[in-house]
C-alpha cells in the first residue's frame, strides 16, 4: 500500500515545492480571498490549469522516453540541473532574503469576468508556469516509469490544495505570508526539496 502511494505522495511534494513562491499568481489569489471575490472561479482556473500543463507534461516528456529510452538520461541531466538551480534560488533567497512578504493589497477586480481574465493572463502567460509543470514535473515524472501517472495526480493535487488554501483560507494566510521571516522558512523547505530531487535525477540519469 506504501509503495503504491509513494509516487503519489513524491508528486505532491514536487509540485507543492514548484509551486510555493512568491509571485503574482499567488499574489492574486490572496488579493481574492481576501475580498472574497470569486474565490472559487479563480482557484478553480488555476488548479485545473495546473493540471491541464501537468498532464501535458507527464504525457508529453513520458511518450518521448518511451520512444527513444535514451532521453530519459536527457532529461534527467537537463532536469536535475534546472531543479539544483532552482533549489540554488531557493537556499539563496534564505540566507539573503528580499524582505517583503506576499502582499494582499491593491485595486479591486471590478467584476467576476475581469477576475477570471486576469487569473487566466497571470496562468497561461506566465513562462515560468510551464517550466514548471510542463518541464520541471514532467521529467521528474518520467524518472517514475509506469507510475508517472500517479505521481502527476498527486501534483495535481498539491496545486489544488494550494491554491484552495490561498484563495479560502486568505484571511488566516494572509497574515502568515505577510511576514518575511514565513517565506524564509518556505523557501528553506523548497530548497532541500529542489535539490534532493535534483541531485536524484542527476544521479539516476
Amino acid at each position: 500500500m506504501t509503495s503504491a502511494f509513494a509516487p503519489a505522495l513524491a508528486g505532491f511534494g514536487t509540485g507543492l515545492s514548484l509551486i510555493v513562491a512568491i509571485g503574482a499568481q499567488n499574489a492574486f489569489v490572496l488579493r481574492q480571498g481576501v475580498r472574497r471575490d470569486a474565490v472559487l472561479a479563480v482557484v478553480g482556473i488555476c488548479a485545473l490549469s495546473d493540471a491541464l500543463l501537468i498532464a501535458l507534461g507527464v504525457g508529453g516528456v513520458g511518450a518521448v522516453v518511451v520512444a527513444w529510452p535514451a532521453a530519459l538520461t536527457v532529461v534527467g541531466w537537463i532536469g536535475g540541473a534546472f531543479l539544483l538551480g532552482y533549489g540554488a534560488l531557493a537556499a539563496r533567497r534564505v540566507v539573503r532574503p528580499a524582505g517583503t512578504g506576499l502582499e494582499a493589497a491593491g485595486d479591486a477586480t471590478g467584476s467576476r469576468r475581469r477576475a477570471v481574465l486576469t487569473c487566466l493572463a497571470l496562468t497561461w502567460l506566465n513562462p515560468h508556469v510551464y517550466l514548471d509543470t510542463v518541464f520541471l514535473l514532467g521529467s521528474v515524472a518520467a524518472d517514475h516509469g509506469p507510475s508517472r501517472w500517479t505521481f502527476g495526480v498527486g501534483a495535481a493535487l498539491a496545486s489544488l490544495c494550494w491554491f484552495a488554501a490561498l484563495g479560502f483560507g486568505a484571511r488566516l494566510l494572509g497574515r502568515f505570508l505577510a511576514r518575511p521571516a514565513a517565506w524564509r522558512v518556505l523557501d528553506a523547505l523548497v530548497a532541500v526539496t529542489m535539490i534532493v530531487l535534483g541531485v536524484t535525477l542527476v544521479a539516476g540519469a
